[in-house]
């Protein structure tokens, strides 16, 4: 946990749209954090708990919770039949005149408005090269540039498209790899690129008068209006249209040059060719203006003091437990625009860490989904962050009230691991089986050993990696990770036992669940 607030991708609200938006009797203010009106049972009905997030915008706990007039205009949408190219165009030209950009787009995320951008980047309209994506031989413009601040899991999306990405760390860097196969530039917003020496502004300077765009992932950004991004230099800007905006999860917003944004509408669904498959229902086009209208209309300000109050109201219950203290971090940047609280203690005192804290609160009732985190010390304090971004009104009195009561208590105890001698010295070459969800693969660990501590490398199925861990009698924990530098990111953490010549158990890959793997000595 950072005192930075949380990451990437992370706040708020359509009343012009529908007649009887203007008449709703609940107060603007409490409409954009009310909760919905279905049946509490829908998920729970199929097996599936609800939680509260106290935690931010994260896509893995569905992100945020779409806005009552959001919700009505869907539902109107989804009462008539229209033309969608006719459809597209009327959405585009409303939110330029409420945005001030020169056009825009809804699409099915920010992730597929990056790639839209970059397919118009490189194909313009023209659809006898849209239909060979990503297959590029032949093109005139066939380079993305990325800054090195700029590399990050997401770029993925401008990679699909089939360019080839020149990263850069200077502006001389930038200079010698701008030219005539330069198709865009895409920039991830946020602090790291705005104190950089390849800045936005900075960028623009040099690549604008050759009339390259500027691509600006600004995903979890607050909207700006006028639009900061476009104003420093950019082309074109996506956000995502279920986080801040508050809009369908499936939906995002791509905002700027009208050629551009009409050419990505071109490389999307329903027109065919490989962005088909990103499609934006007429749903979700009216859903996602309706959170644009609403973010012009939201009380803003009202929100952080109702954020703020809520915080207040949680850190004053826990400044009754003896050895807690509090304290509330404020967001840097456009990007995840929320106050954060912060709650710590000395695990020693109370025998538990943020870790297990967190995990009790996911795994019992009333599910509650926080951050764990550390603090350097002396004492090192260990603790948990509540965000308020995306809570509900009560949810402030749950999370206090099952937060004090687990503090209060000092029932809980971190996991204890056994230390034992090591069963088996694990030094040399091993072949690992990996069996996925679906297919397998063979991976090699070449590890060492020095007492319990387990060092080596991980050789994937293309990557290697530095791998670390620890043996503890036959109970085996390795952990390899790369990522960020190519724009893509793997953890991967073995757990099992040894006998012998043999190691077999189960694999954490994160967000891409579990494997079980078997291992032999080579």
């Amino acid at each position: 946990m950072r005192d930075a607030p949380l990451s990437r991708r992370d706040l708020l609200r359509l009343t012009g749209l529908l007649g009887t938006s203007a008449s709703l009797p609940v107060p603007l203010a409490e409409a954009a954090q009310a909760r919905p009106s279905s049946p509490p049972d829908v998920y729970r009905s199929i097996g599936v708990r609800p939680l509260i997030n106290a935690r931010g915008t994260f896509t893995i706990i569905s992100g945020s919770l779409m806005l009552p007039e959001v919700r009505a205009a869907m539902d109107a949408a989804a009462r008539q039949y229209v033309h969608l190219d006719e459809l597209a165009e009327a959405v585009g030209a409303r939110l330029a005149t409420l945005t001030g950009a020169e056009w825009g787009l809804v699409t099915s995320g920010c992730s597929a408005g990056l790639t839209h951008a970059t397919a118009a980047c490189v194909a313009g309209g023209n659809p006898d090269l849209y239909v060979r994506m990503p297959n590029l031989s032949g093109f005139a413009k066939d380079e993305v540039i990325i800054p090195k601040h700029s590399r990050n899991v997401y770029d993925a999306a401008v990679r699909v498209v089939g360019v080839r990405v020149i990263e850069v760390n200077s502006v001389a860097e930038l200079e010698a790899a701008l030219g005539p196969r330069t198709a865009a530039i895409y920039v991830l917003a946020g602090q790291s690129a705005d104190q950089s020496v390849l800045n936005l502004k900075t960028i623009a300077q040099v690549a604008n008068p050759k009339g390259v765009p500027i691509l600006v992932d600004a995903a979890a950004e607050i909207l700006t209006i006028p639009n900061v991004q476009l104003q420093n230099g950019a082309a074109l800007v996506a956000y995502s249209g279920g986080k801040c905006l508050r809009g369908p999860q499936t939906a995002g917003l791509l905002l700027g040059r009208k050629d551009l944004i009409r050419g990505a509408w071109i490389h999307s669904a329903p027109h065919h060719g490989p962005g088909r498959a990103m499609k934006v229902g007429k749903e979700e086009a009216m859903g996602m203006l309706a959170a644009v209208e609403m973010w012009v209309k939201r009380d803003h300000d009202g929100e952080w003091k109702r954020w703020m109050a809520w915080l207040d109201h949680i850190s004053r219950r826990m400044s009754t437990i003896n050895g807690v203290t509090t304290n509330v971090t404020q967001p840097g940047g456009l990007s995840n625009r929320t106050p954060s609280l912060r709650v710590w203690w000395d695990p020693q005192r109370f025998g538990f860490s943020g870790e297990t804290v967190v995990r009790t609160l996911f795994e019992t009732e009333p599910r509650i989904s926080l951050t764990a985190g550390r603090r350097p010390g002396p004492p090192v304090e260990t603790g948990v962050g509540i965000t308020p971004y995306m809570m509900s009104p009560g949810d402030e009195t749950i999370v206090a009230d099952r937060l004090h009561a687990l503090l209060a208590s000092r029932t809980l105890r971190d996991p204890v691991v056994e230390h034992a001698a090591a069963a088996v010295d694990l030094s040399g070459r091993w072949n690992v089986r990996i069996t996925y969800a679906s297919g397998s693969s063979t991976h090699v660990l070449h590890l060492t050993q020095r007492g319990n501590d387990v060092g080596g490398t991980h050789q994937g199925d293309f990557v290697a990696r530095d791998l670390a861990g620890t043996i503890n009698g036959s109970d085996v924990r390795l952990r390899s990770a790369y990522g960020g530098q190519t724009g893509d990111s793997l953890s991967f953490a073995f757990t099992g036992k040894v006998s012998g010549d043999r190691m077999e158990g189960t694999l954490d890959m994160g967000e891409y669940l579990n494997a079980a793997w078997t291992a032999t000595r080579g």
